[in-house]
């Protein structure tokens, strides 16, 4: 399965490192490139990539309002944000609107391509040293309107499942834990994100910090 992407990022030259870099990659293409997030927001909607790659500051719509606006839209296309270790303000709210993970603009070539692959498939986390840090914090402040999380309808299995989501285990290793095959295993999370109306795994991690199945660090 071939990627299709669209670069949101208001500096024409991070757009342009990013396009080299992903050149080279035989299973994925770049199909657009915005300097706003309007310009964003349009793009998925008239190309509809399986990934924007996001910068979160940029001028009139920011990052985090296009994020919501696309996540929102109901359509296939995924958000990975491009983040710095200091913009966690700025990612806990892209969180909130939807975002499936995060890049760290200095991270290597192969962990890019790596990312994007894994957003567009929605089956693992990103980045988990930066992700599990953001994501514990993220429940620990205060937000609009969270959503209580009383688990309702989930099974005592689909419970141990989520909890390891939320420790960031991977449905192969999921498998490994409860002696259970790696299908069931992906059967149980694919359960667990229509229950829990999630988008992907980062969500069923915060439902999963939410529910107090895995204690914030730190």
């Amino acid at each position: 399965m071939r990627v299709r992407v669209v670069l949101a990022d208001d500096q024409p030259l991070v757009r342009a490192g990013l396009r080299v870099l992903i050149a080279d990659a035989p299973d994925i293409d770049v199909v657009g490139e915005a300097g706003t997030g309007a310009e964003a927001v349009r793009l998925a909607r008239e190309v509809v990539p399986d990934v924007v790659l996001m910068d979160l500051r940029m001028p009139g719509t920011d990052g985090i309002e296009a994020t919501r606006t696309i996540t929102t839209a109901g359509g296939p296309t995924r958000v990975l944000v491009l983040t710095t270790f200091d913009d966690d303000d700025h990612v806990h709210g892209a969180l909130r609107a939807g975002a499936s993970g995060f890049l760290v603009k200095d991270m290597a070539l192969d962990d890019i391509l790596g990312a994007i692959r894994v957003v567009a498939a929605g089956d693992a986390l990103i980045a988990p040293a930066v992700t599990r840090r953001l994501i514990a914090d993220f429940v620990r402040r205060p937000g609009p309107a969270p959503r209580a999380r009383t688990l309702t309808g989930v099974t005592d299995r689909e419970r141990e499942v989520l909890t390891l989501v939320g420790r960031g285990l991977s449905n192969t290793e999921i498998a490994a834990e409860l002696v259970i095959s790696a299908a069931t295993a992906k059967a149980h999370v694919a359960r667990l994100f229509t229950k829990l109306g999630a988008r992907d795994r980062v969500h069923l991690v915060i439902a999963a910090y939410e529910a107090g199945l895995v204690a914030p660090a730190g």
